[in-house]
């Protein structure tokens, strides 16, 4: 496999743990930049949370944008610290103090007109974008709890499969990717190593061979990203099983 391709500026991989205490570092020449990419990377989880324990997309959008300039404004990342566990975890109950916050004073906002005015266009929140993806969540009644980690989930493993795209492209194999990523989560409709061999110009065999490395470099990756996710190494396995159980929840 070629060397892995330089990751692109807005790909969604869970934040490290150095990118959280950077950006907690209100001194450190790097804390806004570090802010805005944990914003960027964040923002959809939450604003999947806000959208089913408001049921109301607009006011959904308002609270998402909200707390994040609450985050940039008090430097609310500040209190995060690898020995409280997982940062969406820190991250979610702070949310959720914010909206109880915002509940308490929504008859003063009624009286005044609604949320102040914010300045986020540094950020890229595409909310059309991201109601278009959350309207693709099963109708299935889960908790706001559980949209917020199974939109998580989701994220980081899109990022995973953009970078092993990413390398099969840098690669010259995107026709071989296209036709073997399918293998990867036990696709029904996807062809069988005989047909894919013949396209490929390879034998049935070889086909195979080369979904089973497909695999291999995929479970790397995956490894990887949930590593970026925790504060110690032992946590891996625990996360993505973790990882595995939000999606199936």
């Amino acid at each position: 496999m070629e060397p892995s391709a330089p990751r692109p500026p807005d790909e969604f991989f869970t934040t490290q743990w150095s990118v959280v205490l950077r950006a907690g570092d209100r001194d450190g020449a790097a804390s806004a930049q570090a802010l805005s990419r944990l914003c960027e990377r964040y923002w959809l989880p939450l604003y999947a949370f806000a959208r089913r324990r408001t049921g109301d997309t607009d006011a959904a959008q308002d609270l998402t944008q909200s707390f994040i300039a609450r985050l940039l404004e008090l430097n609310v990342v500040g209190a995060a610290c690898p020995e409280r566990g997982r940062f969406r975890a820190f991250l979610l109950t702070a949310f959720k103090n914010f909206l109880t916050n915002e509940h308490e004073h929504a008859a003063a906002r009624k009286r005044g007109g609604g949320l102040r005015p914010l300045s986020l266009d540094f950020l890229s929140l595409d909310f059309d974008s991201g109601e278009a993806r959350l309207r693709l969540e099963p109708e299935d009644g889960a908790t706001p709890e559980r949209l917020f980690e199974r939109r998580w989930a989701l994220a980081l493993l899109d990022g995973v499969m953009e970078k092993l795209a990413a390398e099969h492209a840098a690669a010259g194999k995107t026709r071989s990717f296209e036709l073997l990523r399918g293998t990867l989560v036990g696709d029904r409709d996807a062809q069988p190593y005989v047909e894919i061999g013949a396209e490929l110009g390879l034998s049935t065999d070889a086909a195979r061979q080369a979904a089973r490395r497909l695999r291999v470099r995929y479970r790397e990756l995956l490894r990887e990203a949930v590593a970026e996710t925790v504060a110690d190494p032992a946590e891996i396995d625990d996360e993505i099983r973790s990882l595995f159980a939000a999606l199936a929840g």
